[in-house]
Parts: structure tokens; C-alpha cells; sequence
């Protein structure tokens, strides 16, 4: 099968690659872009730790080739944070409530988060733990995570919307 020429803007950079077909999202955030907070955990969208933002969607980037981004925005952990490197609420709250253990799943933990949050701003507990579901983490009992989930949630201005 032919390589095939792609555009697509990640974290907010303009960026043309020429990719085999089969390349996966992940690989290619992590070979071509250098953007190594996308990891690989188990390689079958089980565990999250490659979760990115496609068009503002949480996807698991081992599941999504690259040639399925042609045309879209993604963003990574490394694009959360502002261009002067202040921290996104999430990271902040992740990092202020002990949210992470040895770090591996962390990225997919924040930007699943930071999707889930723009769907619901206000989540109850109950639906913060259904959420996580998705994400595995084998070093914590996720309370720090759960209490960085309600900060960041507490912390992030209102859009005003009652949807």
C-alpha cells in the first residue's frame, strides 16, 4: 500500500507528514511529532494512557491511525497547558492533589479528564468514578485522582450554559 500524504494540526501546529496507511495516531504523535506524552500502554484502547484529543473528542490514539487525523486538530497532553506553560486546571488540580503515582498514566488520565469536564462541569462523584472507568492506573487507589477530578471541576470557570 502507497504512503499517504497528510495535514493535520496538532496542539495548534500546522503539520504535513507523508505516513504508511497503517501508521497509528499514537506512533506517529510520538516518531514524527516528538510529542512523547502520548504513551503506549497495552497497545488495544484498554487502558488510556494514549488518550489525545481528536476535534475536541477523547479518543485512544493506538486505536485511530494517522490518516483518520488527516484534516483535524489534535491535542495532546503537551497542548493543554497555555504557550507560557502555566498548567491547565487539570494538570494543576492532578498536580496539587497528588493525582498521579509514577506518572505512565497520567497524560491519558488528564486529557480524558479535561473532555469529560467539558461535557459535564459539575459532575457528581458517581459520575467522576464512571468517567476514570476508561483509564486504568496500577500505582494508586485513585482517591488523589478522584479529589484532583472534583478540584479541577470546582476550579474551572463556568460557560454559563445550562446543557
Amino acid at each position: 500500500m502507497a504512503d499517504v500524504d497528510i495535514h493535520v494540526r496538532v496542539n495548534g501546529t500546522a503539520r504535513r507528514a507523508t505516513v504508511p496507511p497503517r501508521l497509528t495516531l499514537a506512533d506517529f504523535l510520538r516518531v514524527n511529532c516528538g510529542l512523547t506524552g502520548t504513551h503506549l500502554g497495552c497497545e488495544h484502547g484498554v487502558c488510556g494512557a494514549c488518550t489525545v484529543l481528536l476535534d475536541g473528542e477523547a479518543v485512544r490514539a493506538c486505536l485511530v491511525f494517522a490518516v483518520q487525523a488527516d484534516g483535524a486538530e489534535v491535542t495532546t497532553v503537551e497542548g493543554l497547558a497555555s504557550p507560557d506553560g502555566e498548567l491547565s486546571t487539570v494538570q494543576a488540580a492532578f498536580r496539587e492533589h497528588h493525582g498521579v503515582q509514577c506518572g505512565f498514566c497520567t497524560p491519558g488520565f488528564v486529557v480524558s479528564v479535561t473532555a469529560f469536564l467539558e461535557e459535564n462541569p459539575k459532575p457528581t462523584d458517581e459520575e467522576i468514578r464512571e468517567a476514570l472507568t476508561g483509564n486504568l492506573c496500577r500505582c494508586t487507589g485513585y482517591q488523589g485522582i478522584i479529589k484532583a477530578v472534583r478540584a479541577a471541576a470546582e476550579a474551572a470557570p463556568q460557560t454559563g450554559s445550562s446543557a
